[in-house]
């Protein structure tokens, strides 16, 4: 099967019949996604080295996690140099076009990770995350937690917007400038989950380990740290009916929503409307910081 791209490029996809999500996701139905998901999706990968969870025999048997192109990656895939903690230097993919997004798919990869810095820069951070990571299925609990540590973003002068991640959770973005170190963005991030716990105690966690966390909901402000990563904006979850990763406006954060309410065959319908993330503006931690001190002395 054949797919050409907006920019003219033809991806033939092999074995498009092969189901790797159940039920009845084909390789063909990964692909077409990536296709129509581009427009919407591009602008969030922008530059951003990326990390590919693969599945090419499907979301039953073993992840492959791909932090490094494959030497079988056509050349005009992007890419960039990065400095890793672990390993030195590796290369990692750059999504630049609707055809990146196709080839991915044909490669068997499900979920796209994104870092929280650009190429150009990756040393500075654009994003500040906060993940929410309940213990068990609590759509209820979770979606009190987020409008908890949204309400508490916003009492610090920042405007944080919201995802739903296709899983159990939601993610809370701040846009940055790109004028703060990634230690100064994990420090911040770090003190803001520590007070939202000390607000709820009884429903929140700062606890990394899962059997010490008494059932309660894990506020995860680990991932801004360098070189690590988040999934993107409209990827695919590997999960039973291929949820999707959405943008949410706060409004849609009510009693029907749940984290993997969108699918790959109905997040389609959000494409055409308007943006819910459109008119973000980059802040700056330093105001942030000293309203936060303040909180804290309290």
């Amino acid at each position: 099967m054949d797919i050409r791209t907006p920019g003219g490029r033809t991806i033939t996809v092999s074995k498009p019949e092969k189901v790797l999500i159940r039920p009845g996701v084909s390789k063909a139905d990964l692909a077409r996604y990536a296709e129509a998901a581009a427009p919407a999706m591009l602008p969030f990968l922008r530059e951003r080295p990326l990390n590919l969870e693969r599945y090419p025999d499907g979301i039953g048997r073993r992840a492959i996690f791909t932090q490094r192109v494959p030497s079988h990656f056509p050349d005009w895939i992007g890419r960039a140099e990065v400095e890793t903690n672990e390993k030195g230097a590796a290369t990692h993919v750059l999504a630049r076009d609707a055809a990146t997004l196709v080839y991915l798919a044909n490669q068997g990869c499900v979920t796209l990770h994104g870092w929280a810095s650009r190429a150009d820069r990756l040393e500075r951070p654009d994003r500040l995350l906060i993940d929410l990571d309940p213990s068990g299925d609590d759509p209820a609990g979770v979606r009190r937690a987020a409008w908890l540590l949204g309400d508490l973003l916003r009492e610090l002068g920042l405007r944080p917007l919201l995802m739903a991640t296709g899983s159990r959770g939601y993610h809370l973005v701040v846009p940055l400038r790109r004028s703060h170190t990634y230690r100064e963005v994990w420090d911040f991030g770090r003190a803001v989950r520590d007070l939202a716990v000390a607000r709820d105690p009884r429903h929140l966690t700062a606890e990394f380990r899962i059997k010490n966390r008494d059932g309660k909901l894990y506020v995860d402000s680990g991932r801004n740290r360098y070189a690590h990563t988040a999934v993107v904006p409209y990827s695919v979850r590997a999960r039973e009916r291929a949820p999707v990763a959405s943008p949410l406006a706060w409004e849609e954060l009510d009693s029907r929503m749940r984290a993997n309410r969108f699918t790959i065959r109905s997040v389609r319908s959000r494409f055409a409307d308007a943006d819910p993330w459109a008119g973000a503006r980059p802040a700056t931690l330093g105001a942030a910081r000293r309203a936060l001190a303040k909180l804290r002395e309290e």
